[in-house]
């Protein structure tokens, strides 16, 4: 089974050190959620696992192999970053776009073949964006346009999947599904790990929790062990009561906290 690990590894940006000594794993089957307060280090920590961000200290590796040292093409064609908010400002097709995401299996100017169709063909279905195919990217909504980034990573058809905040521009029905992919792609061997705020979706769908405050990682485990009420407060700045919705699945509740206790 393909392995994604981080150990130990810390980025610096114009001089700032904005993640310090990070270490994790990702493998096939697993949904991995990435949490913490905004600038706490989630996108860093992603950019840092797909190698679009060097390390300063530390290293990423693909199935133990440095990934600074691999083709950009292999990685390309194993690992998958979709940002949080991406512009496009030329009129291509939604199919178009997608179709792009098979690039790293080609040449530049290579028709695509039949299986290049296939598996854009089923990004866009299960993205629910089949219909846009013919639609310029330009004319979407930001819901729309979020699903068509999904999905040309898919077309990738890649073993890790890094998603930043892929439900942040959708609405309820749509997150649900993105999510709900996320899951189905991990149960089919996949890996997937997105950094998301909302709790209570990654109590209801991801597999494993990474927390993350201020550049370091404070805990990785499940979710009940890693959102406990003790660091919930001390990371979020909230108290948190751990709840049962009428289907069983595990519902947070969120609290200000009182005068005495900040």
């Amino acid at each position: 089974m393909s392995t994604l690990q981080a150990s130990g590894i810390s980025v610096q940006r114009s001089g700032r050190r904005i993640l310090t000594g990070a270490t994790l794993s990702l493998s096939g089957g697993e949904l991995r959620a990435i949490v913490g307060p905004n600038g706490s280090g989630k996108s860093t920590l992603l950019r840092a696992l797909a190698g679009l961000w060097p390390v300063t200290h530390g290293s990423v590796f693909l199935d133990g192999r440095p990934i600074a040292q691999l083709p950009r093409k292999e990685i390309a064609c194993r690992i998958t970053y979709v940002p949080q908010e991406q512009r496009i400002d030329f009129a291509f097709t939604v199919e178009e776009i997608v179709t792009m995401g098979r690039h790293p299996h080609r040449g530049r100017f290579s028709a695509p073949t039949i299986r290049d169709r296939n598996a854009v063909n089923l990004a866009m279905e299960r993205c629910d964006i089949s219909h846009l195919r013919h639609r310029a990217v330009t004319t979407l909504s930001g819901g729309e346009h979020q699903r068509v980034l999904v999905a040309r990573s898919l077309a990738v058809e890649p073993e890790f999947i890094l998603l930043d905040e892929p439900t942040a521009n959708l609405d309820i029905e749509h997150s649900i599904s993105v999510l709900e992919l996320c899951r189905a792609l991990a149960r089919d061997g996949q890996a997937v790990a997105l950094a998301t705020h909302d709790l209570n979706a990654v109590a209801r769908f991801a597999t494993g929790v990474v927390l993350v405050d201020r550049g370091r990682l404070v805990e990785c485990g499940g979710h009940e062990e890693v959102l406990n009420s003790h660091n919930v407060e001390a990371v979020f700045r909230v108290r948190a009561e751990l709840l049962s919705s009428s289907d069983g699945q595990p519902v947070y509740v969120f609290h200000r906290r009182s005068n005495t206790s900040s």
